[in-house]
């Protein structure tokens, strides 16, 4: 078992910045992809980064490349996700993600075993 906790979100004005955290305890993620997803009210949960466990390899969702980020310290089994030029429909709970049997990011929500219990992102206008 992987247990996963976020940090970093809060409330931020349009063009700001956050920096979110995961941490990884229990079974070392090392090894693993992860991701980050978010989840707006009313909306399904979509995905927004991934990177693998080298990080060589990333993904994002178009609505964030150029804005955000993702890297990752697997010797503190952490994932980060730099988020700058903030807009107000980036507003949504952040959450991270594990895949426990690749090393490939994938966009998919079902692709991920491990999730963390999110942390709220609100961008202001």
């Amino acid at each position: 078992q992987v247990q996963l906790v976020e940090s970093g979100g809060g409330m931020v004005q349009a063009g700001g910045s956050l920096r979110l955290s995961c941490a990884a305890s229990g079974r070392t993620f090392s090894g693993y992809a992860a991701g980050w997803f978010r989840q707006a009210p009313g909306k399904e949960r979509e995905f927004v980064a991934a990177i693998s466990w080298s990080g060589g390899r990333t993904k994002f969702a178009d609505s964030v490349k150029g804005r955000f980020t993702i890297d990752r310290d697997n010797a503190k089994n952490t994932v980060y996700l730099q988020m700058n030029s903030l807009k107000p429909e980036d507003t949504a709970v952040y959450y991270c993600a594990v895949r426990g049997s690749s090393w490939i990011p994938s966009v998919g929500v079902r692709d991920y075993d491990y999730w963390g219990q999110g942390t709220q992102v609100t961008v202001s206008s």
